[in-house]
């Protein structure tokens, strides 16, 4: 995105949200028109597919501190006039236009020091709009937009790792005109009003202006015979696939970062990248805990008397738990290295919860072993809930 687009654009009004709204605000302001926006909520909705960019480049830039600050700083500098073009040097209110090049003798970063904002110096930014020079700043490289797409993945894939299929539609440049928007065979001519420039200036007091051609729209040509594919944009809608590697343990919610795969970039420019959110389906059976997983497993209540070696599953295969004597229902073992996979080529553990199961019915056999093991095994112990009550004076009915 250019200089001009951050002064142009209220990236704030785009998302919804205030100027004193926290990062958290923003993303999920973000997060809600992106899943109303999305191409493939909205297919063949040119409206819906623009506002979906519209937003996403709001969210890069406000979502990032460094970005929203210079962002903010820019805005303000422009929206408290001290850059009006009927300003002139060394007028109240005006501005010194040394003291923006660092050659002044004034305060700001001195020193020849050139500050930059959204990534374009104070002498790029201003130059498209101060100087009656060539027009090169509107003709140079420019980085393609970043895109962002959502998955959804099996929970084993996402502990695992895996490698999806992604369709994606973007802008990108036509392949009938190459770009330039002519039918092939009848190149762009140079624009009569700019002479090929892009720029028009002119002179007001001891300054000249330059500003974007209005006749070629600050292109610098001007196209007579329309490509019949983009129709003179340039420009196409295309329909890329491409397979994503999503990395083991990934989690849900997580955003993926694919350098160069996003939009190209114009006039040679390079390519965006492309971020993809990671939405996990619930598993059956694990749940998850940071790098570990979870998993309940039911057992009698005479296993958990007199102990059990239990295999159990897990992702790759099966482990066998020793479940000691005595073992009281909640309790939590755990299997190490059972678990999902870390950046440093460890694992987390498996988390095995045990849950006594008591029957809801019982034959007359087992009914008879229970009263025989209860009479041998006494009553439970309760003497501290007898004293208890005791020393209350007893029930009340």
């Amino acid at each position: 995105m250019s200089s001009k687009d951050w002064l142009e654009k209220d990236y704030y009004q785009v998302l919804g949200v205030g100027r004193t709204a926290s990062t958290g605000e923003i993303k999920k302001a973000y997060r809600k028109l992106a899943r109303e926006l999305h191409p493939d909520r909205n297919p063949g909705n040119a409206d819906a597919e623009a506002r979906f960019k519209e937003v996403s480049e709001a969210h890069q830039v406000l979502a990032d501190e460094g970005k929203r600050k210079e962002y903010d700083e820019m805005r303000s500098l422009f929206g408290s006039g001290a850059f009006r073009r009927g300003a002139r040097q060394g007028a109240p209110g005006g501005f010194d236009i040394s003291d923006l090049f660092g050659g002044g003798g004034g305060g700001g970063d001195g020193g020849g020091s050139d500050r930059r904002f959204g990534g374009a110096s104070f002498s790029d930014l201003f130059s498209s709009i101060f100087s009656g020079g060539t027009g090169t700043s509107q003709r140079r490289a420019t980085r393609g937009r970043d895109v962002e797409a959502e998955v959804r993945l099996d929970f084993a894939d996402a502990v695992r790792g895996a490698t999806l299929p992604l369709t994606l539609r973007a802008p990108g440049v036509c392949d009938t005109c190459q770009g330039t928007g002519a039918r092939p065979g009848s190149p762009p001519q140079p624009c009569p009003q700019c002479h090929g420039v892009g720029l028009v200036t002119r002179n007001q007091g001891s300054f000249s202006f330059s500003e974007p051609c209005r006749e070629c729209q600050g292109v610098g040509t001007l196209v007579t015979d329309k490509c019949p594919e983009c129709q003179g944009t340039g420009g196409v809608t295309k329909t890329r696939r491409l397979n994503v590697r999503i990395p083991p343990g990934v989690a849900d919610g997580q955003r993926i970062r694919l350098a160069g795969r996003g939009e190209p970039g114009s006039r040679g420019g390079r390519p965006g990248d492309l971020f993809v959110h990671v939405r996990v389906r619930p598993d059956e059976l694990f749940g998850r805990s940071g790098d570990n997983l979870a998993l309940t497993v039911p057992i009698t209540f005479a296993e958990a008397v007199r102990g059990v070696d239990l295999r159990v599953p897990t992702l790759d295969g099966q482990v066998t738990l020793r479940i000691p004597p005595g073992t009281p229902s909640g309790r939590t073992l755990r299997a190490r290295g059972r678990g999902v996979p870390r950046r440093d080529g460890s694992y987390g553990d498996l988390l095995v919860t045990v849950e006594v199961v008591v029957p809801s019915q019982l034959s007359k056999e087992a009914a008879a072993a229970l009263d025989t093991f209860a009479d041998a095994t006494g009553p439970a112990p309760r003497e501290h809930l007898d004293r208890h009550t005791a020393a209350k004076g007893g029930s009340h009915g």
